[in-house]
């Protein structure tokens, strides 16, 4: 039992409801647009779980390798290699077992939506699903990992914003249906780079031997403007797509999620450290309300 509690640590759960913001929303713009098959909703939601899952244990395990994951200096929740709770050997068995879920479930995905895996659409699809899974691995593994190197919004924004919400919406739709769609993909973006951002913020001191993260270049003040500018800056994005779409009322139904952003900014300025991090899942629950809240604006009429 105690092993079994362990490898449900290793998961991190409170961090999937990020992992599903951006799809989630994907799906629910393709659904107000098209009608989409309940099974590529269900194989893109399980396969996003799985994805964020392998980043989570990928990430944990390259962090205890480099020797950052020290239990003596960790702001965040310790985890179980740390903790001596699984072994080495079990923790990559349990790595490679979530690169194999992902990959089986992105190709029943792939197989639902397109029928095929010949044709541009599947194929595209795979190359992402590919760099996906290369990103979540090379993020703290590998010789040269790219978190460790101040990259980490940058692929953050990219495959948690961009590819989540587009790729989500492509995967159900087939097709990019109209340009302003990057506004919501773009929003999704700010707002999970800064979740990846308060947390960067709360490891400064035990990351500055081993990683270059943005708070740690340019300071914890200037962290936090640039987190400020992230969440105002997801939040114009998604207000510029409502804005070009015809206008409903239920297309601003995401401006109730405002509270927990505004509570979570003002957390975060009057924090520092370990103290900041029950601000790190109020941001997650705040982008996966948002989400959900701006995806049902659109397909309230289908229901």
């Amino acid at each position: 039992m105690e092993k079994f509690k362990a490898y449900i640590t290793a998961m991190r759960l409170r961090t999937l409801p990020q992992s599903l913001s951006g799809v989630a929303l994907g799906l629910m713009l393709a659904a107000s647009d098209y009608r989409v098959d309940v099974r590529v909703v269900v194989f893109t939601l399980l396969t996003a779980v799985f994805l964020q899952i392998l980043s989570n244990t990928a990430n944990e395990l390259g962090d205890y390798l480099k020797g950052t994951d020290r239990l003596s200096d960790r702001k965040g929740p310790a985890y179980t290699l740390s903790k001596g709770l699984i072994s080495e050997k079990e923790y990559k068995v349990m790595v490679g077992i979530y690169v194999i879920l992902s990959v089986v479930s992105g190709l029943a995905m792939i197989r639902f939506s397109f029928g095929t895996f010949f044709d541009f659409g599947p194929l595209i699809t795979m190359l992402l699903g590919f760099a996906a899974i290369s990103g979540a691995l090379k993020y703290t593994l590998g010789r040269n990992p790219y978190g460790y190197r101040g990259m980490g919004d940058f692929y953050v924004f990219v495959f948690f914003g961009l590819v989540s919400v587009l790729g989500s919406y492509f995967v159900a739709a087939h097709e990019i249906r109209t340009w302003i769609l990057l506004f919501p993909a773009l929003s999704i973006g700010c707002f999970s780079t800064a979740v990846l951002n308060v947390n960067n913020i709360r490891d400064m001191e035990s990351d500055r031997a081993t990683r270059r993260t943005i708070p740690l270049r340019i300071g914890e003040r200037n962290a936090k403007i640039y987190h400020t500018l992230l969440i105002a800056a997801g939040w114009i994005f998604m207000s510029c797509y409502s804005a070009l779409r015809i206008f409903d009322w239920w297309h601003y139904l995401y401006v109730l999620s405002l509270p927990l952003f505004v509570w979570h900014l003002t957390g975060v300025w009057k924090r520092s450290g370990k103290e900041l991090d029950p601000m790190l899942p109020l941001m997650v629950i705040s982008t996966f309300l948002f989400a959900l809240l701006a995806g049902f604006g659109f397909v309230r009429f289908l229901l």
